[in-house]
């Protein structure tokens, strides 16, 4: 009695393997690392969670916060640290460093997360290219709208509604074309709406 001879398992070559398989494999392998590999920016909203101290304190500290246009992050207890140009993992490190220096608390656990609509202004209304547009620190409300193709020809350029951290501001962009530095600065998850005029 013969048996039949097991077959070795032999993986195709990468190049021989389906597209979708492909991807899904490449995305598994180098995902992690562009995480890691994430530098935090101006302008940016993070959540930070806080572990390893009294529970009523976990509260004080644990919330989103946004990095200021230096770079900095205003933490209870410890005021201003410096974040900006600094992949999570580190700032994190930077984080817990200061608590400890500054005798707040000794074991403190510190984790970051970005989040996914900190890095683009969203722009709608009366332009000619509606969407979201990738958030750089120069950014302003006039490079924004530029960004989505300019006005169309119904906008009312006199009341652009821009909503910053909740609050609407309306803006007269003609304003802004005779004296441009009344053009404001825009951040990460900001808004601007242009509205369609009536004649």
């Amino acid at each position: 009695m013969f048996l039949d001879p097991v077959k070795p398992s032999i993986k195709p070559p990468l190049f021989l393997m389906k597209p979708i398989y492909l991807s899904l494999l490449l995305a598994a392998v180098f995902a992690p690392k562009l995480c890691a590999q994430a530098t935090l920016r101006q302008g940016d909203t993070i959540e930070i969670r806080l572990a390893g101290v009294p529970t009523e304190e976990i509260q004080a500290v644990s919330a989103q916060y946004t990095i200021d246009d230096t770079g900095m992050l205003n933490l209870p207890y410890i005021n201003n640290v410096k974040v900006a140009g600094l992949q999570p993992n580190q700032a994190q490190a930077a984080i817990e460093q200061k608590f400890k220096s500054e005798e707040i608390y000794t074991h403190p656990t510190v984790t970051i997360i970005i989040q996914n609509t900190s890095r683009f202004v969203n722009v709608g209304g009366a332009v000619r290219s509606p969407g979201r547009v990738p958030y750089t620190p120069d950014l302003t409300l006039m490079s924004t709208i530029n960004a989505s193709g300019g006005f169309n020809d119904f906008a009312d350029q006199k009341k652009v509604r821009y909503i910053h951290d909740k609050k609407v501001e309306i803006i007269d962009v003609r304003k802004i074309r005779k004296d441009p530095g009344l053009d404001p600065k825009v951040y990460p998850g900001d808004q601007l709406e242009v509205p369609q005029s009536f004649w």
